[in-house]
């Protein structure tokens, strides 16, 4: 379409805008959930340290075990953060643990189901191989190893393994700061009682919640009237706050009421674009304002929210220096109904999914789509897409999805 520039166009220009990742700073590891790494975590320690035993038994001798009914005297203990310290001998045994240090001259565990105790006399009911049941060392990791590339968020399972790998804290990207406007005279905030002309505003804090499930700083600068100098003093607030981008909500076009590609022009704005081939969100704007990002998202609730999902989440992690900011997130599905042939823009439809474990998702796009109704998105569960002049299609025909409920990062 005339005018219009593809989605992925605009995300590679939106990525490819951001010049440099935010600063890198010092936080202790137990501030450090859903931060993102500035650097590799390698590993300070070795995991275990020591052969240790994987079940509860007895550490044996692998060459006096050969046989079921061989027995052997039993001479101590092994316990997590107790090892027992001597050398195990020809037809000695010692007590052990899960997770405890396999003893000298010990090769195998003779799990406590297949020994048979009389005081200090153990039996074995089954013959043991040598290595069975002993976690050998390092069989986590070795000290040296790369753990953590730079660019991973540091989820529960990372943290887990940044602590075991001896790191009491850690380098991460400080979190970008982003300030989110909305404009239009026609909003109040959430709690204000509107005219009878007025809606709610409740685009900034979705975008707020995006941001920070992106690991950003949202910066709520409010509300701008419908004019100049409104728009101004929040460009100023911006910048006062060293924002790292600034997104608008609203007045990105060039009605007579839409004033904020103006107002920014007036600034300084350098302009990327503005229009995409995308339903919802076409009237989206980028562009920089000197040090700092801009992206201009549509009014519509809808529109904002999904143009959000598109292309703010991935300008945050590459902001972050996530490597892997523009990669795709959508995944196979098959439709669940019949849809006519697409135009020229990428269709983002809002749809419910049926999920079994053995096959892939069934995506129903709602019979509703307009941009304004959040209700229809507040009960999808994905984002069913269409690519521009996609013919007709049938239900049971591949398709793909963006999961609404699943982690950004």
């Amino acid at each position: 379409m005339s005018g219009l520039i593809p989605v992925a166009e605009a995300l590679a220009r939106i990525l490819a805008s951001v010049r440099e990742p935010v600063e890198a700073e010092p936080v202790p590891l137990a501030l450090a959930a859903n931060r993102t790494l500035a650097a590799p975590v390698t590993a300070r320690r070795t995991q275990p340290p020591f052969p240790a035993s994987a079940m509860d038994g007895y550490a044996v001798r692998s060459a006096d075990v050969g046989a079921a009914g061989a027995a052997l005297r039993l001479i101590g203990t092994s316990a997590a953060g107790h090892g027992f310290s001597r050398s195990l001998g020809p037809g000695e045994t010692v007590r052990i643990f899960t997770g405890a240090p396999v003893p000298e001259g010990a090769d195998a565990i003779l799990i406590q189901e297949d020994a048979e105790a009389e005081g200090e006399r153990i039996m074995a009911r089954e013959p043991v191989a040598a290595g069975r049941f002993i976690r050998r060392a390092g069989l986590d990791f070795a000290e040296g190893d790369v753990l953590l590339q730079a660019g991973m968020s540091l989820d529960a399972r990372r943290l887990a393994l940044a602590a075991a790998a001896g790191h009491p804290s850690l380098s991460v990207r400080r979190r970008p700061r982003v300030a989110i406007l909305a404009t239009g005279d026609e909003l109040v905030a959430p709690g204000e009682a509107p005219a009878w002309d007025q809606i709610v505003a409740s685009n900034s804090l979705a975008l707020a919640a995006l941001v920070d499930a992106a690991g950003g700083e949202a910066l709520d600068l409010g509300i701008a009237a419908d004019d100049h100098a409104a728009l101004e003093d929040a460009f100023r607030r911006a910048r006062a706050a060293k924002a790292d981008l600034l997104v608008t909500l609203g007045g990105a076009s060039v009605g007579d009421h839409d004033l904020v590609q103006a107002a920014l022009a007036r600034e300084g704005l350098e302009l990327g674009f503005w229009r995409v081939a995308l339903r919802p969100g076409k009237p989206l704007m980028h562009g920089r304002l000197g040090g700092m990002l801009v992206i201009g998202l549509p009014g519509n609730p809808v529109s904002s929210i999904v143009c959000g999902l598109l292309f703010v989440v991935p300008a945050i992690r590459a902001l972050l220096g996530d490597p892997d900011a523009g990669a795709d997130r959508s995944e196979p599905a098959t439709l669940g109904r019949d849809l006519p042939a697409n135009d020229g823009r990428a269709d983002y439809m809002r749809a419910a999914l049926d999920t079994a474990p053995d096959r892939l998702p069934v995506a129903s796009p709602e019979s509703r789509q307009d941009s304004s109704m959040l209700a229809v998105l507040g009960r999808s569960e994905a984002l069913l897409i269409r690519a521009p002049h996609a013919p007709a299609a049938r239900a049971g025909d591949p398709c793909r999805i963006i999961r609404l409920d699943r982690r950004l990062v």
